[in-house]
């Protein structure tokens, strides 16, 4: 007894629940098993010799056989290692119907072989594009010749059928020709088109058509295997693809055994049923099935035949619900609209997302490599002096008598004398300093003579380094350059490796939020809902078009809680009746410009010019460029300077970079002295902060109230030096805030004034206007009379306000009472 209990005991702890490790496990064990059972039968041999039987077998209205000859000419085609596998097979499907079925496989066979050489050498066309019609043709004279064998005699009636079975032959091939490919497909790189899918489900419906005539017991796994893909394709893409499958399936059986005529219905039907319930799982779809096998069996046979069609039907379910996930799973990702086929497609996306984003960060570290090779410089100074020496002594100490004294046991001493008489000599071939003179008087015995070479050879010392130095600007110009480029490619590849953000829900909910109040709106696509950033494009009726600005951005600022204004309106002539509208955060400040602008002497050409223009990152850019003198000239060099400033921070450069890539520029574009200034404000139109670059220029000012502020930055004017380091000045700017930049032909403009800075304070703050063209106009026409109505340089005034958005129309609110009482209940 006590070795009983400690029996049961053991049993006990062997039987214990299982653990979710084990279940897990077991979960991935059978996952992996059907997976390889997948494989092992999607290879194309297994499939090949599936499908050719089948078809060999397969027969419509009694008699014809018109899917024999087109599965094996596209083989023939396309899988030419597969072309004797397909020849055995549809002899073996053939033999299972009669002897006289593998006479005709093989006389059609052997039809095709014989006229495709034939067809070639005539018809010098791809064979693709050929095989219809060498089918149809193969096919007409190889039933001609099959009913010849037979009775010994052509009839009307045999050619008819000819024609009949080689016209369905013609259509088959091109079908054949879209989905036979599909059975050796890599899903990680074929995207299915509906014609594609649609041409499958005929190939899988002549394939049903094989088993025909096949029961165990009472059971036809012709209506099994039928209402079997009819139940998986319904779970998998839902009602359309559903009873599109069981309408084309039914069709087809139909064909081949007029009396199932009604499976057209059944299957139809149910795949209907089965993909509305598919969110109930295969438990639902399973139901539609029984429930279209019911009414439609009852329609068809009546009570007699509907407890057997009912077993099929619960056969067929038995398979699918025995049917692994995974299997549903690989087929959902060739149905487009799927879960499994969109999530397919982001990965696609995202590899090419990444694989791209990868390439340009690989291209930016090569631009980083190559700023950095560019931008290395040697200490070639000593080398240089060396160098100069050098050649001195070829033509003096080579052949002088005391040349080892001097070279050899004193050759500091000589060589620190001739590096300072370098220094005194390189105007005129003459010492100034008599302590210099008199030693080396003492140190050689051909003092002049040297003095004289040394001379000489600083013209071409000179040039050398002049050469040099312009290599140097040009290399430290390419580095720069590349440097930019690789910043800009660096934050390119950082924005295309953000994920889309998903905003399938928001995008639901402004939906439904328009259709609440009365408003068809077609479509909308959210890119991005970050404060300040949002872009929505929306798909309106053209009877909308006017009413993008009065009713539907302000709508979506009471939703979205900021003000959102209309960007870009596309004419609805153009959508067929429908309006593409962007719409955008409207940007918190905004400017207004006004200018002021002369040339010298009242002529038309002036040798300033300016520019404003808005940057892609939310910052308008307002800039001054002063030519040096007048005239064509100095016009040309200042609109030069600004057309490359403004494509240069177009680019996405930083500023400093682009500023010293521009002064690179002009400094090695030409040897003569022509030089421009510039005056550069950068403002933030969300926050109003901005940064100021001035080369060359004088101050800018921002009256604030009756306050004047001076902003000033000391760099040289570009073109000048080839090298400098860009000061930049910042000033947190207000709205209401009055902005004067000026050429120096107006701020030195004013006569007998000895404090220019303050005297035009003084103006500015006079001024009782606060519009900008008005301010312009103004201290332009002061500046002017102090001179007594003489324009003596160009002169040129760029005044900016700063001010709040304002849009024209307010948002209208969208919430309801009900919305009210769930706000306070939240």
């Amino acid at each position: 007894m006590q070795r009983f209990q400690s029996t049961n005991s053991h049993a006990l702890s062997v039987y214990t629940p299982m653990t979710k490790e084990n279940q897990h496990f077991l979960q991935r064990f059978f996952a992996g098993v059907a997976t390889q059972w997948l494989k092992l039968f999607v290879r194309w041999e297994t499939l090949c010799l599936i499908i050719g039987f089948l078809l060999g077998r397969a027969l419509i209205l009694s008699d014809m056989s018109p899917f024999v000859l087109p599965f094996f000419a596209t083989v023939f085609v396309l899988k030419r290692n597969g072309r004797l596998l397909a020849f055995i097979s549809l002899l073996a499907g053939g033999m299972t119907v009669s002897l006289q079925q593998d006479v005709f496989v093989l006389i059609v066979v052997a039809s095709f072989v014989i006229l495709r050489p034939l067809t070639l050498r005539v018809f010098k066309i791809e064979m693709t594009k050929m095989l219809p019609y060498l089918v149809f043709f193969s096919g007409l004279g190889g039933r001609l010749l099959y009913d010849y064998f037979l009775s010994r005699e052509w009839s009307w009636s045999s050619a008819m059928i000819g024609v009949t079975e080689g016209g369905l032959s013609f259509i088959l091939t091109l079908i054949f020709l879209q989905s036979i490919p599909l059975l050796s497909i890599n899903i990680r790189k074929k995207v299915l088109k509906n014609e594609e899918i649609i041409c499958f489900i005929i190939l899988l419906a002549s394939v049903l058509t094989g088993t025909i005539g096949w029961h165990i017991h009472s059971i036809s796994m012709e209506h099994v295997l039928s209402r079997y893909f009819v139940l998986m394709f319904a779970y998998v893409g839902g009602a359309a693809i559903g009873s599109s499958v069981g309408v084309v399936i039914g069709l087809i059986l139909s064909l081949a055994n007029v009396s199932s005529l009604y499976q057209m219905s059944l299957l139809g039907f149910s795949g209907l049923l089965g993909g509305l319930l598919k969110e109930g799982n295969k438990l639902g779809v399973s139901i539609g099935l029984i429930i279209g096998t019911l009414l439609i069996g009852l329609y068809g046979q009546g009570y007699d035949h509907l407890l057997s069609t009912t077993i099929d039907s619960l056969i067929a379910i038995g398979f699918f619900l025995l049917t692994p996930r995974v299997v549903a799973a690989k087929l959902a990702t060739y149905i487009p609209g799927t879960k499994e086929y969109h999530t397919q497609q982001q990965q696609y996306l995202k590899k090419v997302r990444d694989v791209t984003a990868n390439r340009v960060e690989q291209f930016s570290s090569l631009f980083q490599a190559l700023s950095n090779s560019f931008s290395h410089e040697e200490e070639e100074s000593d080398k240089e002096v060396d160098m100069f020496l050098s050649k001195v002594t070829e033509k003096t100490c080579q052949t002088c008598f005391r040349k080892e004294q001097c070279w050899v046991k004193n050759f500091d001493k000589t060589y620190d004398f001739m590096a300072q008489i370098m220094d005194e000599t390189e105007s005129q071939p003459v010492i100034q300093n008599p302590k210099l003179k008199n030693g080396w008087n003492k140190h050689c015995v051909k003092s002049d003579k040297v003095i004289q070479a040394i001379y000489e050879q600083q013209a071409l010392y000179n040039e050398e380094i002049k050469l040099r130095q312009r290599v140097k600007e040009s290399r430290r110009l390419v580095a720069e350059q590349l440097l930019g480029v690789s910043q800009v490619m660096g934050d390119f590849a950082k924005e295309i490796q953000r994920e889309k953000n998903t905003h399938l829900q928001q995008e639901e909910q402004i939906l439904l939020k328009f259709r609440d109040i009365g408003l068809d709106v077609e479509n909308i696509d959210i890119f991005n809902l970050e404060e300040g950033a949002v872009d929505i494009e929306m798909t309106i009726p053209s009877d909308y078009y006017g009413e993008c600005e009065k009713i539907i951005a302000p709508i979506l600022s009471d939703i979205l809680g900021e003000t959102i204004i209309v960007q870009r309106k596309i004419d609805p002539s153009f959508t067929s009746g429908l309006c593409q509208v962007t719409l955008t955060s409207a940007r918190a400040y905004e400017i207004d410009t006004g200018v002021a602008h002369t040339a010298k002497g009242g002529g038309w050409i002036s040798g300033d010019n300016y520019s404003t223009f808005e940057l892609g990152a939310g910052k308008f850019a307002v800039a001054i460029s002063d030519g040096m003198g007048n005239g064509q000239r100095a016009f040309i060099e200042s609109n030069e300077t600004l057309k490359l400033l403004s494509k240069v921070l177009k680019s996405g450069i930083d500023e400093t970079i682009a500023i010293k890539s521009i002064n690179s520029i002009l400094s090695l574009r030409s040897t003569e002295e022509i030089f421009s200034t510039l005056d550069l404000a950068m403002i933030d139109l969300q926050d109003a902060g901005a940064k100021f670059l001035k080369i060359g220029t004088n101050p800018s000012f921002v009256k604030r109230g009756n306050k004047v502020l001076m902003i000033e930055a000391g760099n040289l004017p570009m073109g000048i030096v080839p090298e400098f380091e860009v000061d930049v000045a910042r000033e947190q700017l207000k709205a209401g805030d009055l902005l004067i930049m000026m050429s120096d032909g107006v701020f030195d403009g004013p006569k007998h004034v000895e404090n220019k800075e303050a005297w035009i304070k003084r103006k500015i703050r006079e001024l009782k206007t606060e519009n900008p063209q008005d301010i312009a106009d103004l201290l332009m026409e002061e500046v002017i009379r102090t001179r007594g109505g003489l324009i003596e340089d160009d002169m040129t005034v760029v005044v900016s306000k700063i001010k709040h958005h304002m849009p024209k129309w307010g948002a209208i609110p969208t919430y309801t009472k009900k919305d009210v009482v769930q706000k306070k209940a939240l």
